[in-house]
């Protein structure tokens, strides 16, 4: 039986797009074939490095989280090539989308032109866990490397494992923002320690205070977190925690 004929889409002038499936590495060429659930803008020339193969949130997913922040202004910490930056600002967000590579960033701004929405992202070349105690905003989304695709291979993902640093400390370093926080994790992430996040909101307690009211604080912090399994056709794709208001937008739908 003849097999049909691999359809090669010419290459354009920047490559960013890695469109020519047979120069592009195996694992890029794993989520190429996905590239419409990445963006489905794909073929009005959305650029991507190789590492935005891979670490972009699927277009259905971003568009879900951003569901909880119509009209707010949104810090994207990890913005890589915009997937996520796009779909805040298309709800209507100011968003100021931050990432320490200059490429990521110039791609991201090229994305986003795609989608119409440039004029309401400001764009920032930085880093932005140092830059984090100078910003302002009603949410921030972490969406933070998560060591590329070999994280599947590891049973339990632990937040220790999350780059530039654990993810205890980014959220602490975050919660100095805003208490509105969501974070995109691997499907696989543990979520007991998901979980413990929201412990973070609180200062240490003397014994005595903790026995007393800890059933109290478990119950409001409980209202305050929401872990989300993320689905694109069947599959699941990461875990969303959504932290503080961004927990409660679900219930206010």
């Amino acid at each position: 039986m003849l097999r049909p004929r691999r359809r090669i889409i010419k290459k354009p002038r920047r490559n960013h797009n890695l469109a020519n499936v047979e120069e592009i590495s195996p694992v890029a060429r794993k989520y190429w074939l996905q590239r419409y659930s990445l963006f489905s803008l794909y073929n009005k020339g959305i650029q991507m490095d190789e590492e935005g193969w891979y670490s972009v949130t699927p277009e259905a997913i971003a568009i879900r989280q951003a569901r909880r922040c119509a009209g707010k202004v949104v810090i994207d910490g990890f913005t890589g090539v915009g997937g996520n930056a796009i779909q805040f600002a298309r709800m209507h967000c100011k968003v100021v989308a931050i990432d320490i590579d200059p490429l990521k960033i110039e791609l991201a701004i090229n994305n986003a032109k795609i989608y119409g929405v440039e004029s309401r992202i400001h764009f920032v070349v930085g880093d932005f866990l140092q830059q984090a105690s100078s910003l302002k905003a009603d949410v921030v989304f972490l969406s933070p490397p998560w060591g590329g695709p070999s994280y599947k291979n590891v049973k339990m993902f632990t937040l220790d494992l999350l780059k530039p640093k654990d993810g205890y400390s980014i959220f602490q370093i975050v919660r100095k923002i805003t208490r509105n926080i969501i974070m995109f994790l691997p499907r696989n992430v543990d979520l007991l320690q998901v979980k413990e996040l929201a412990w973070l909101s609180y200062r240490p307690l003397p014994l005595e205070l903790k026995l007393e009211i800890n059933l109290r604080i478990y119950l409001h912090l409980m209202a305050m977190i929401q872990i989300e399994e993320n689905y694109v056709q069947n599959n699941l794709k990461g875990i969303t925690a959504y932290f503080g208001n961004t927990a409660r937008a679900s219930r206010l739908r």
